[in-house]
């Protein structure tokens, strides 16, 4: 905090992250991850450490979906992103989806490690390739982990490898229909009631046969967990913003307003 208002203190990105903040200062700060190819290709890895201090906020998004390029070598290529939430600060770490080409490898890695009085909202969501062109759950291997820590104790942990040399991730009996998987967590006291709300939504839901957009939700502690599948990326992404639409009075700011 400075002077009372949420401050970047310390910003540093080198290549191939590009790591952009339209907004340094003020009630909430906002920054935006890129990279200098639109993507990541083989051998690629970024690593993202993010601090936010005691009563503070901040919103984290991409530019643009985060594309996996190509790699016929299978060279490693990934992120790795740890986060510590002082006290009554938030993190709302919201990217757009990550998009596997075909023939692609991607490892990602997410650790956060909040005090008992911060809070997070974290989406980690990912496309079935670049379905226009034909490519339709044709990566090499995807794999993603989200832990999430409350003082000492892990309360979280979200963990899925998708890999085609084990069974097909386009098998009728796998993803079936579905081009689209979404995780949003609400976790802490500033989101008792989002997270509220959000279980009482889902519940009344409807279940309709062959839906285009699933959803299910279930408690965790101090927080929510959704899971979404859609048939296409748009309708996952209304339905995550639908949800998230009590963040312009946490923020400050509609974050969405503007990008979308």
């Amino acid at each position: 905090m400075v002077n009372g208002q949420s401050a970047v203190t310390s910003a540093w990105a080198s290549s191939p992250l590009k790591l952009l903040v339209p907004q340094p200062r003020g009630e909430s700060v906002y920054a935006y991850l890129s990279s200098f190819g639109g993507g990541l290709v083989a051998g690629d890895e970024t690593k993202l450490d993010i601090r936010l201090a005691a009563g503070t906020r901040a919103f984290i998004s991409t530019q643009a979906s985060t594309k996996i390029f190509r790699n016929p070598h299978c060279r490693p290529c990934g992120h790795k992103l740890n986060a510590a939430l002082g006290e009554d600060s938030l993190l709302v770490l919201a990217p757009d989806p990550i998009q596997p080409f075909a023939g692609s490898s991607y490892a990602q890695r997410q650790e956060f490690h909040l005090e008992p009085s911060a809070s997070l909202v974290l989406v980690d969501w990912f496309t079935s390739g670049r379905t226009a062109r034909g490519e339709r759950w044709a990566f090499n291997r995807f794999q993603s982990r989200n832990d999430i820590f409350l003082g000492d104790e892990r309360v979280v942990v979200d963990s899925l490898l998708l890999d085609p040399a084990e069974d097909a991730p386009g098998d009728s009996h796998r993803m079936g229909r579905f081009n689209c998987l979404a995780l949003v967590v609400l976790i802490g006291p500033a989101l008792g009631e989002a997270s509220a709300r959000l279980l009482a939504d889902v519940a009344q839901q409807s279940v309709t046969r062959r839906a285009p957009l699933v959803c299910s939700a279930s408690a965790i502690r101090e927080g929510a967990l959704l899971r979404i599948a859609g048939e296409q990326v748009e309708i996952v992404g209304r339905e995550i913003h639908r949800h998230l639409g009590f963040l312009p009075e946490l923020l400050g700011d509609d974050p969405f307003a503007r990008k979308w």
